[in-house]
């Protein structure tokens, strides 16, 4: 059975705009940081760009 502090809130940051220099597009999220160690990443909507790219986990 999962423990109570076992999910943490992650930040999506895009990784295209952040090429680009551009305003970058950011989610928050949850993720079961034992069962998920590595970093995440979706693929999400960003608005400045207005097109789908990939959101990877920033500190």
């Amino acid at each position: 059975m999962a423990k109570k502090g076992d999910r943490v809130i992650v930040t999506l940051e895009c990784t295209e705009s952040r090429k680009l220099g551009a305003t970058p597009s950011r989610y928050t999220t949850t993720k079961n940081k034992r069962k998920q160690t590595e970093r995440l990443e979706l693929k999400k909507y960003n608005k400045y760009l207005k097109k789908c790219t990939i959101h990877k986990e920033i500190k």
